[in-house]
């Protein structure tokens, strides 16, 4: 939902990737539906792995209780954000965690546009 959500709202303005520590499968449907509401279409993605080289390549590292398993490179700035994890939640339940995602993402966003 972060890269969906900072990818929307950048337009362009900065590159977003998107990675897990332990992907799943395919991507929640309740979570497809709750971006979706927003005009967010999420039908086409598909969990992808975090890479060493994603994380090298990367300016800021946002992680969501990735733990150990994301590399630590100097010179990057790392974020972890507590958020509740949406697997298995309904979409009412996820909507709050999306809103949630989408007010932190705004204020980075503004963080980077105006660096």
């Amino acid at each position: 939902m972060a890269a969906a959500l900072l990818h929307h709202h950048a337009q362009g303005r900065v590159v977003v990737r998107s990675a897990g520590s332990a992907p799943a499968d395919t991507v929640n449907p309740a979570v497809v539906a709750v971006m979706n509401e927003l005009g967010i279409d999420l039908s086409r993605e598909f969990p992808k792995p975090l890479t060493t080289e994603g994380v090298r390549s990367a300016d800021v590292v946002i992680t969501m209780g990735c733990g150990d398993a994301c590399p630590v490179f100097p010179g990057k700035r790392y974020l972890d954000w507590k958020l509740d994890d949406p697997a298995g939640l309904s979409a009412e339940q996820i909507r709050p965690i999306r809103d949630e995602i989408d007010r932190r993402v705004r204020t980075l966003l503004a963080e980077l546009v105006a660096a």
